[in-house]
């Protein structure tokens, strides 16, 4: 009997252990980790945090050229990472990823828009998804644009934050504006440097010194230092010549249909690339759906200055606008 009795409660438990209590809850699976990927020929460096590893995943493409967001990236995701899968990525000859490897090939706009494709490839296929979301700051557009026009169907929405929609125009009006300022505040320094500067581009000068000056303009008077001229310049001389081939795009002539959702982020104060411009491309440009939103208190860093309001409109605006139109 008691051998009889024992047999039942094995049975019992096996049964028990192989159900789920209808009050039991599935714990989220948390994603904080950093790894190191084969892409492009190289070792490329990610970062991966989320509460959740089941939510949607959202990768952010740094600008610069060169300038990683992996140092700050806690001020503008912290909300981010309680809904989505958040991927921060060095790009080559950037941040951790130059640490681990210098790029192998020369820099070029084609060698960056590839990698992120296979990044983003990657990405799928390590997380078993269809879609994912795609952010972008400034240089970032040049290779998120690239993405969402080739491949739409592999994307919730895109997000260019301080987008690159016709750099050339851009650099046009910024110079007119400096030049206007530095006559009506009588910078006789600024009017003689400003001077030097020929459009578009061509050489190293050109660009330094309308952006030591838009820098002033800005506040920034670390522009005004002899080190920040070393530093500039010593950011020209890897970035400098991928620089003028990636300037001749022209949004307006190359994409005027983009086959996903697309909500352009743009700071009213954005003198570094006219803020007029991207509003004109919003308008011109075809896509399932799309918004502009406006950042009052922001420049060209909107993440800098208001990341509580990005972090806001990214989730309580885009996530379910982009969501619904999905099948």
């Amino acid at each position: 009997m008691i051998k009889q009795l024992t047999l039942l409660f094995v049975l019992i438990a096996s049964i028990a252990m192989g159900k789920s209590s209808p009050l039991e809850k599935v714990v989220p699976m948390k994603i904080d980790t950093t790894a190191v990927v084969e892409i492009g020929g190289m070792k490329q460096f990610i970062k991966l945090q989320g509460v959740d590893e089941e939510k949607p995943l959202l990768l952010f493409l740094h600008g610069g050229p060169g300038t990683s967001l992996i140092p700050v990236a806690d001020t503008f995701t912290d909300q981010l990472k309680s809904n989505f899968v958040v991927v921060q990525w060095d790009q080559r000859q950037s941040g951790e990823t130059l640490k681990l490897n210098s790029s192998p090939e020369k820099l070029s706009l084609g060698l960056l828009q590839k990698d992120t494709e296979e990044l983003i490839y990657y990405l799928l296929q390590r997380f078993n998804r269809k879609k994912l979301f795609l952010v972008s700051h400034s240089f970032g557009s040049m290779l998120g644009f690239d993405f969402a026009a080739k491949h739409p169907e592999s994307l919730y929405a895109y997000i260019p934050i301080s987008a690159i929609v016709d750099q050339r125009k851009s650099e046009k009006l910024t110079m007119e504006m400096l030049n206007k300022w530095a006559k009506e505040t009588q910078n006789a320094t600024a009017v003689k440097e400003l001077a030097l500067v020929k459009l578009p581009f061509e050489k190293e000068d050109d660009l330094f010194y309308s952006q030591k000056w838009l820098f002033i303009h800005n506040g920034v008077d670390f522009a005004k230092e002899a080190a920040f001229k070393a530093k500039y310049h010593d950011w020209l001389a890897i970035w400098f010549p991928m620089w003028k081939q990636t300037v001749t795009n022209n949004l307006f002539k190359t994409l005027p249909v983009l086959n996903c959702p697309v909500y352009f982020i743009e700071g009213i104060g954005d003198k570094q690339k006219s803020h007029y411009l991207v509003e004109d491309y919003y308008k011109f440009i075809k896509a399932p759906k799309k918004a502009l939103f406006w950042f009052e208190k922001s420049g060209h860093t909107v993440f800098n200055s208001e990341p509580e309001k990005l972090q806001q409109v990214i989730i309580d605006e885009i996530l379910p606008a982009a969501l619904s139109s999905t099948p």
